[in-house]
């Protein structure tokens, strides 16, 4: 993930910064710190500033250097828009969280949402709305009278959805995304929510989506409890999830920031809620620094006719 390129507020501190990004580039990482260290002397209440030098200092060895400047970030920035949190727990500097800042996946998304879809459809190969098409005409042929699509993005799954569903409504935490995929002109509504806490009191959905979205939440339990009480009987739960390695737990948070989550977390989880496997099949869900990132597409189904 590329810094947020956002001004410290002073003309010298963001010269220096703008130096130590060449000198990253480079390779030279410690020496880059001190260049960045030298600039938020000049902007010592710069969030990102501090954010950024701890990943120069994490990637030259410095791990207790990085600690110290990620609490600043997250001292400066409470809502912790940077992520500096999950970054200390990696390091193990920090506490376990069972999902991300709101804010940081807000602030992510809205500063990606203008190049997202060439990113990640032209560069990285993300083809998971196919896949999870696929499964939704195998398991429920034929038009669906409601479908909710969660964490809808640039509407990438909407597309999809939108000629086998008679009203398809939206939901993403970033007002920049939702405002691409509402250029679409594809959901009948497009409403911004933050999925961590997500509620829904309109009509019984026959099916919900979520493409690669759960990586972002971290513990399941909440949302498919939520899921499983807003589908009506006979309804699917369809999503993806990052692949946990054998004996890495229940869910994990990656180098990435994402979470992977293990096969048997996700089943139970979901049968727990009154939600039955229909399909749990291995794919690739794109391709991140030439390598695959490898997942589950799962076709959940709540008791009742299919």
């Amino acid at each position: 993930m590329k810094p947020l390129q956002t001004s410290s507020g002073d003309p010298n501190a963001d010269r220096r910064a703008d130096y130590a990004e060449m000198l990253v580039a480079s390779g030279d990482h410690a020496a880059a710190a001190e260049l960045l260290l030298g600039g938020l002397e000049l902007a010592p209440q710069w969030a990102m500033g501090w954010f950024r030098l701890g990943e120069m200092q994490e990637a030259s060895g410095r791990l207790d250097l990085a600690a110290q400047a990620w609490r600043t970030a997250l001292k400066l920035d409470p809502a912790d828009r940077q992520g500096a949190a999950l970054k200390l727990q990696l390091i193990g500097k920090g506490p376990v969280f069972m999902a991300p800042p709101s804010a940081f996946v807000e602030t992510l998304f809205d500063h990606y949402a203008e190049t997202f879809e060439d990113m990640l459809v032209g560069k990285l190969d993300y083809r998971l709305p196919e896949v999870l098409d696929a499964a939704i005409r195998k398991a429920k042929p034929g038009r669906l009278r409601l479908a909710l699509d969660l964490g809808c993005g640039t509407g990438l799954m909407g597309e999809k959805l939108r000629p086998i569903v008679d009203r398809l409504e939206g939901f993403d935490i970033s007002a920049r995304m939702l405002k691409k995929a509402r250029a679409k002109g594809i959901y009948d509504a497009l409403t911004k929510a933050d999925l961590q806490d997500f509620s829904y009191s309109g009509d019984k959905a026959d099916l919900v989506t979520s493409a690669d979205v759960l990586i972002y939440i971290g513990g399941l339990e909440g949302l498919v409890g939520t899921v499983a009480g807003l589908l009506a009987e006979g309804g699917l739960f369809v999503f993806s999830v990052e692949s946990l390695a054998e004996g890495g737990g229940e869910f994990a948070l990656q180098p990435s920031r994402r979470y992977a989550h293990s096969d048997g977390y996700v089943v139970r989880t979901l049968e727990a809620n009154g939600l039955s496997v229909l399909a749990l099949e291995p794919t690739t869900i794109r391709w991140d620094r030439r390598e695959p990132v490898k997942g589950l597409a799962v076709v959940a189904w709540k008791a009742g006719p299919l």
